[in-house]
C-alpha cells in the first residue's frame, strides 16, 4: 500500500497496521469547482490572518458566546495571557483547509460546510491515495474495462494531488524564517496516535528535501520536558524549537488534566511559531463562520467586491441560536423543520454534529445559554452516486456523497505575507445515509476526484 496506512490501535506499544480505508474509484467532481475551490484558498487563507489580528472582532465573537463553550473560551484565556506580551514571535503561520459539499437546491454549486485551522489532517495520504488511483488506471485495464454500468477512468481526469509535499514545505518555510540551522520542528500530538503514517510522511519530507529534524511530543510530555529559556526561546531536551505544528489540542479530550492546558500555555508564550497560534484556533470556530455569514461582516475583513463576491458566493445558510430576534427565529424553525438543519458546537473532529430529529431533541434539552455554543445550518442535500468502499479488506459498494477540501498554507509578519498558497486537496467519501464525515472516526474513506 505503499504508506497508506493507519495504526489498528491507539496503543502506543503497537505497531499493527492496516490499510487505510479508501474508495476503490476515483469519485466523479465537477472540474469547474474544483478549480474554483482551489482558487477561492488564498482567499481564505490571509482571510483568517485578518480577523486573527483584530482583538475586537475576537473579543465580541466570544462575548456571543457569552462563556457557553468551556473549551473556546480556556483557548481564549491563553489568547488573552499572550497576546500583548514583549519580544512576540512576528511570524504567524496557518495551515489551514476549507470543506465543500455541491448543493443541489443551488444550482449544483459548491456551499462550504467549514474551515479548518488547527490540526488539518490526511494530506499525506491524500496524496497516497491519488497515487493509487494512477496506478490502477496506468498498471491495469480495471477501470476501462468494456461495460455499459461505469465510465472509463483516464490520466488526464485524474488531477496531481500536492497535498503531502505543500505541506511539508510550507513547515520548512516557517524552518527558515526562524533562522536557527540547529533548531528543530516540533510535532505536537495525541497520545497513541493512529494517524501516525500521515504525519510520518511529513517528517520524512523535511529531512530528505530541507535537511530539518523533527520530534514528536504530546502535551503531556511537553509540560514535563519543554523550558523557555532566554527570550522566551523553547527548549526540549536542550534542542531549540523552531516551529510548534499542532496535529492535536483541537478537541477537549486531548486535555484530560491541567498539565496539558499549562503544555499549550508554555507553547503560546514561547518564541517558536506556532501553527496554529490561539488567535488563528480560534477564528477556526464555527461561530465566526456563522458571524461571517451574516450582512456586512465579511466587508470588514475584504475591501475587494471581486473577491467578496467569490468568497460568500459559497456560503450556506448559518444562523444564530442566542437570544436576538434571528436565533430566536433560527431556534424555532428547527423545531419545526429539524431534517432540514445540522446543529454545530464549537468543535474539531467528526461525530459532534446533530442531524434529522436530533437536532430539536438536542435544543429542547439545552438552556437558553447553552444555545449560545451552537450554530444552525442549512443541510446541504448533496447528490449521491455508486463507490465501492474498502475498510479492513472489506469492500461494499453502496450510494455515496464526496466531500472536497482544499488545504491552504499562509506564513506573514503583519501585513508582509511570505506564503499564502493553495496546496493540493482532500476527497472524503461516505456513505449517502452517512451524516458525519472523518477517516479517522470511521466516517468515511478517503479518495480522489475524476473529472467531468
Amino acid at each position: 500500500m505503499n504508506g497508506l496506512v493507519m495504526k489498528t490501535s491507539k496503543d502506543d506499544e503497537s505497531t499493527e497496521l492496516v490499510h487505510a480505508p479508501f474508495a476503490l474509484y476515483p469519485s466523479p467532481f465537477p472540474k469547474d469547482l474544483y478549480e474554483r475551490a482551489k482558487q477561492i484558498q488564498p482567499l481564505f487563507n490571509h482571510l483568517v490572518h485578518q480577523m486573527a489580528q483584530d482583538k475586537q472582532f475576537l473579543e465580541s465573537v466570544m462575548n456571543e458566546l457569552d462563556g457557553s463553550d468551556e473549551f473556546t473560551q480556556k483557548v481564549y484565556k491563553i489568547y488573552q495571557q499572550t497576546i500583548d506580551l514583549p519580544k512576540q514571535q512576528p511570524v504567524w503561520f496557518g495551515i489551514h483547509r476549507s470543506d465543500y459539499l455541491i448543493d443541489k437546491a443551488h444550482d449544483y454549486d459548491i456551499k462550504q460546510v467549514e474551515l479548518n485551522t488547527i490540526s488539518a489532517s490526511f494530506m499525506s495520504l491524500s496524496s497516497k491515495i491519488s497515487d493509487l488511483h494512477k496506478f490502477l488506471s496506468k498498471r491495469t485495464n480495471f477501470y476501462n474495462e468494456l461495460s455499459p454500468e461505469s465510465m472509463d477512468i483516464h490520466l488526464d481526469a485524474l488531477p496531481e494531488n500536492i497535498s503531502g509535499y505543500g505541506i511539508a514545505k510550507s513547515i520548512a518555510r516557517a524552518w527558515k524564517l526562524y533562522n536557527a540551522p540547529k533548531s528543530l520542528v516540533l510535532f505536537i500530538v495525541q497520545p497513541g496516535e493512529r494517524n501516525i503514517a500521515d504525519q510520518r510522511h511529513i517528517e520524512r519530507v523535511l529531512f530528505d528535501q530541507f535537511n530539518i529534524k523533527c520530534m514528536r511530543r504530546t502535551l503531556g510530555q511537553i509540560a514535563e520536558q519543554a523550558e523557555l529559556r532566554q527570550d522566551r526561546k523553547m527548549y526540549i531536551n536542550n534542542l531549540e524549537i523552531a516551529v510548534s505544528y499542532y496535529r492535536s489540542g483541537y478537541t477537549p479530550d486531548d486535555y484530560p488534566t491541567q498539565k496539558e492546558w499549562d503544555a499549550r500555555l508554555l507553547v503560546e508564550q514561547s518564541y517558536s511559531i506556532k501553527c496554529p497560534n490561539a488567535a488563528y484556533h480560534l477564528v477556526g470556530s464555527k461561530k465566526v463562520q456563522q458571524i461571517l455569514a451574516m450582512p456586512n461582516q465579511l466587508e470588514r475583513f475584504v475591501s475587494d467586491p471581486a473577491h467578496l463576491s467569490k468568497l460568500r458566493k459559497c456560503f450556506t445558510g448559518l444562523y444564530p441560536l442566542d437570544q436576538t430576534k434571528e436565533g430566536i427565529d433560527a431556534y424555532n424553525e428547527a423545531l419545526k423543520r429539524p431534517q432540514d438543519f445540522v446543529l454545530k458546537p464549537q468543535r474539531e473532529g467528526g461525530g459532534n454534529n446533530f442531524y434529522g430529529q436530533d437536532v430539536a431533541d438536542k435544543l429542547k434539552s439545552m438552556s437558553v445559554h447553552d444555545r449560545n455554543g451552537y450554530i444552525l445550518m442549512d443541510l446541504i442535500r448533496t447528490p449521491f452516486f455508486k463507490n465501492t468502499m474498502v475498510r479492513n479488506g472489506k469492500h461494499f459498494t453502496v450510494d455515496v456523497i464526496s466531500e472536497l477540501g482544499i488545504y491552504g498554507t499562509f506564513l506573514a509578519e503583519g501585513n508582509l505575507v511570505h506564503l499564502n498558497e493553495e496546496a493540493g486537496h482532500l476527497l472524503r467519501t461516505k456513505s449517502s445515509d452517512s451524516n458525519e464525515g472523518g477517516v479517522a472516526s470511521g466516517y468515511a474513506v478517503l479518495d480522489s476526484p475524476l473529472f467531468v
